[in-house]
């Protein structure tokens, strides 16, 4: 399952809070062993300087970054 979420400062550590509604469907207890991917979400904020000259509307960019096109995998 997939799920977004962001990551808190915890003390001096860093943590995920696990949305309900996936606690609910996975049935995930405390205690429970947990195999986690993390993949941190590109940060393209510094192309916006970059691009004065790109003709593509700002909110169509973002949903192609959304979807994953702008990466090569």
């Amino acid at each position: 399952m997939e799920v977004k979420v962001k990551a808190r400062k915890f003390g001096g550590s860093i943590g995920i809070i696990i949305p309900r509604e996936v606690i609910e469907k996975e049935r995930i207890n405390v205690d429970d062993d947990l195999e986690i991917n993390i993949e941190k979400k590109a940060d393209l904020n510094f192309m916006w300087g970059i691009c004065k000259d790109v003709k593509i509307p700002t909110d169509q960019i973002m949903k192609e970054i959304d979807e994953g096109e702008f990466y090569d995998e």
